[in-house]
């Protein structure tokens, strides 16, 4: 027959034996995890990096069609400027002269007008 101690020494081991197992089983499913992680991460590198790469040719595609895309703007703000300045000077060319030839006509009518209407009371 098997003394107290003995019998507390085999629950002990079979206690130890059990959280070996345990323990064994916990880090089998850990290596398990770390595996698929790492293929996850390895996978998610190759689909990324090609992305990258597409993004950064993308902006900097984008930012040489803005340089060229504010040249165009720059131009366009030259040839406004100059329409205005030609604008002002057609203005004071023609547009100027005009209305005061007008002017003139509309006083010649308005004085012969004025004095047909006098001669008319005047008879």
């Amino acid at each position: 027959m098997l003394t107290a101690g003995e019998v507390a020494g085999l629950i002990v081991a079979m206690f130890w034996a059990i959280l070996v197992c345990f323990l064994a089983f916990v880090l089998v499913r850990l290596a398990r995890l770390l595996t698929e992680t790492t293929k996850a991460v390895s996978e998610l590198t190759e689909r990324v990096a090609p992305l990258l790469d597409d993004v950064s040719y993308t902006v900097s595609e984008a930012n040489r069609q803005l340089v060229q895309v504010e040249a165009i703007i720059e131009n366009t703000n030259a040839a406004s400027r100059d329409v205005a300045k030609l604008t002002g000077v057609t203005s004071t060319i023609f547009t100027n002269p005009l209305i005061k030839v007008n002017a003139f006509f509309h006083g010649l009518r308005g004085a012969r007008g004025r004095r047909a209407i006098g001669g008319g009371r005047r008879r």
